[in-house]
């Protein structure tokens, strides 16, 4: 019998199985949960997704606007086909096509977008699967959005602050590569007659310069490596946790990370818990986005609550939580509000966070910019010193 990739809807949120079947139809049956928990069968060797692929869906657009084509009445497969035929990058149409062929094969919607993992993650698929349920397909659609706007803007904010001291970091760097190659080895042969009289420092940069001057590609490819390997390093993830290990670990910058990575787990779980879906499958859904060194914390807390548990009791014996963030939470089990208190909660710090970026304009960008004017300050001032002692000497 064949093997089988099953995408299901389970009290762990969605995950994927391989079952052998006599056919894709006997597949439910084989796993024995509901057929309507079933959100994408397909043969076990053509269900890897192609790694890499899902940033290129523009899911944020395509969640507005199907939302607006949604509200002005158009039904689901006809919306679908719309965006198709407007769309002009080969493979959001391809995902497209695929999902409305799946509509016409009398697939569930998140059954469809299950089945292009490439393109829709498993957060998306578990809010469209729980507004199907309720009937508020276009409004998890427009907070879906909403969510990812205010992510693209977080993250946007954050690339904007270090746009600045990176530009800093690679001109002071192509300043000290020109200095290196082109004017100390120069200095270095008008001054050889007084090496035995020059200070210590100056000849140490005399000799550098010799040998920066000999091989200027070498020395170029060095500077470029030091511009580059943080960029290279960031893309290892076993480097770049180590990287993330390190910045948790500063005093300042790791209480603001880790209330980062608490306000995106706060929101992804109000927009889950708006749209339906039950608290459990909800926090395992967070996992995927929250920060690895939160997520044995959660699974605690997941725990807790299966086993009963208050949510606000869990994430503050786990450490998910901040003194603002779990009086919200407990309000929000009492009045049954509880999603829409986990998003005031995230939009409370929304201002702090904020502040992160002008923490790093006001005193980030001044001391890189104190750092690189005193290398090569330095490096000047030890070019010029001999010839200061020189012109002493003649006096």
């Amino acid at each position: 019998m064949p093997d089988y990739s099953v995408r299901l809807l389970g009290p762990g949120g969605v995950t994927q199985r391989t079952v052998t079947a006599g056919d894709a139809q006997s597949v439910a049956a084989q796993l024995g949960v509901p057929p309507s928990h079933i959100l994408s069968v397909s043969p076990a060797a053509a269900a890897a997704p192609r790694a890499g692929r899902a940033r290129a869906f523009p899911l944020r657009l395509f969640s507005q606007e199907l939302s607006v084509l949604l509200g002005a009445g158009i039904p689901l497969l006809e919306a679908l086909v719309t965006l198709q035929e407007k769309e002009t990058t080969p493979g959001v149409a391809a995902a497209l096509g695929a999902v409305a062929d799946g509509l016409r094969r009398g697939e569930p919607f998140s059954g469809a977008l299950a089945a292009r993992p490439e393109a829709f993650d498993a957060l998306f698929v578990a809010i469209v699967s729980s507004a199907e349920r309720t009937g508020q397909l276009r409004e998890a659609l427009q907070s879906h959005a909403a969510y990812l706007a205010w992510v693209d803007d977080l993250r946007g904010k954050l690339v904007n602050a270090m746009i600045y001291p990176a530009m800093l970091i690679v001109a002071g760097l192509a300043v000290l590569v020109f200095l290196l190659v082109f004017v100390v080895p120069r200095f270095a042969g008008l001054l050889e007659g007084l090496s035995g009289e020059l200070p210590a420092a100056s000849l140490a940069l005399i000799e550098l310069g010799r040998i920066t001057g000999g091989h200027p590609w070498l020395t170029g490819a060095a500077g470029l490596a030091l511009v580059l390997g943080p960029v290279l390093a960031s893309r290892h993830p076993a480097l770049r946790e180590r990287a993330l290990d390190a910045l948790w670990a500063l005093p300042y910058l790791g209480d603001k990370l880790r209330l980062l990575a608490l306000a995106r787990f706060y929101r992804t779980g109000s927009m889950l818990l708006g749209a339906g879906v039950p608290m459990v499958p909800a926090l395992r859904i967070t996992r995927a986005v929250i920060a690895p060194r939160l997520r044995v914390s959660l699974d605690g807390a997941i725990d807790a609550v299966s086993h009963g548990e208050r949510l606000s009791v869990a994430i503050e014996r786990h450490g998910l939580s901040t003194p603002v963030a779990v009086r919200m939470v407990r309000v929000g089990e009492r009045s049954g509000e509880l999603g829409g208190m986990l998003g005031k909660a995230a939009a409370f710090y929304d201002e702090e966070l904020a502040r992160l970026s002008e923490v790093v304009t006001r005193l980030v960008n001044p001391v890189l910019m104190l750092l690189m004017g005193g290398v090569i300050g330095t490096v000047i001032v030890l070019m010029y010193l001999p010839i200061f002692q020189l012109v002493e000497q003649v006096q």
